[in-house]
This record gives C-alpha cells, sequence and structure tokens, in this order.
C-alpha cells in the first residue's frame, strides 16, 4: 500500500476567542477559528486580497494551552491534520464540516497578559528597591556606596518589552 501525507500548516490570526469544553469521558477540546489572508496582483495590475476561514480544534492538553494564551486576534502557527466529519442537526438534516485537528500550536506574536503581569512585578521590584534606598541613605549618611553595575537601579521604561 502507499503511504499517504494529511497535514496542514497554517500562519493566521483568531477570529474570535477560544471555547474550552470537555467530553463526557474528560477529554479536553477547544474550538476555535482561525483567518488566513493572501494578496495578489492581476495581469491589469489591480490588487486583490482574499481571506480563508478555518475551524480548529486542539485537544486534551494542547486544547488547554491554547484556552488559556489565545485570544481573538492573536498571530499563530498551527500544525494538524485536515478532518471532515458528518452529523444529523437538531432540524434532522444531515449537515459536514471541514476542520482541522491541531497537534501542534506556536504564538507569533507577545500580546497577551503575561507581558502585562511581567511589566508589573518588575515595577513592584523597582519599588521595593526605592525603599530599601532611602532606608540605607537615611541610616547611614556618611558611607556613600560604590557605583557599580551591580548597583544599578532598573527602570521599569527601560525594560524593551
Amino acid at each position: 500500500m502507499a503511504r499517504s501525507l494529511n497535514r496542514v500548516q497554517l500562519i493566521g490570526n483568531l477570529t474570535r476567542d477560544p471555547e474550552l469544553r470537555y467530553t463526557p469521558s474528560g477529554a479536553a477540546v477547544c474550538t476555535f477559528g482561525l483567518a488566513t489572508n493572501r494578496s495578489w496582483t492581476t495581469e491589469s495590475g489591480e490588487k486583490k486580497e482574499d481571506a480563508e476561514f478555518h475551524r480548529i480544534v486542539a485537544w486534551n492538553k494542547l486544547a488547554e494551552i491554547c484556552s488559556q494564551f489565545l485570544t481573538k486576534g492573536r498571530k499563530v502557527f498551527v500544525e494538524g491534520r485536515l478532518s471532515t466529519r458528518n452529523w444529523t442537526g437538531q432540524d434532522g438534516n444531515q449537515r459536514t464540516t471541514t476542520e482541522i485537528v491541531i497537534n501542534d500550536m506556536i504564538l507569533l506574536d507577545n500580546k497577551g497578559t503575561r507581558k502585562e503581569e511581567v511589566v508589573e512585578e518588575v515595577r513592584e521590584e523597582a519599588g521595593d528597591k526605592e525603599e530599601k534606598k532611602e532606608k540605607v541613605k537615611s541610616s547611614s549618611k556618611t558611607e556613600k556606596p560604590e557605583e557599580t553595575p551591580e548597583n544599578e537601579e532598573v527602570v521599569p521604561e527601560d525594560i524593551p518589552f
């Protein structure tokens, strides 16, 4: 029998926030939309754009990670397989959907709360250092600490992220 390959790789932006659910057996499943776009120039020189919308499904631990870190608008890389399934809708009609069941996801931007949390932690640490410096200055006014990189203060505005 000949080998075959069912592999999908996409880079795009989330069209909606992920939706995390659990199956009756306890497996996590996360679904979200991903938009990919392309642009081209026609022979007459006219610029055209087109967008494709994809339904993405992640299972188990990857589903929980997607639910935790992804939000609408984020740019991600996903890799998985193409899957088509059929079911009967509530109205009794047969339905078909094609989706990408992913096994890998990489965040491609740095949006989100984690960056804000890090900046806030640095600001709190800088505030603690200021309090310590004031205590040192008031306790020993004659001694002056040596100016070395170790004693240099970190200012949150100097942090590159």
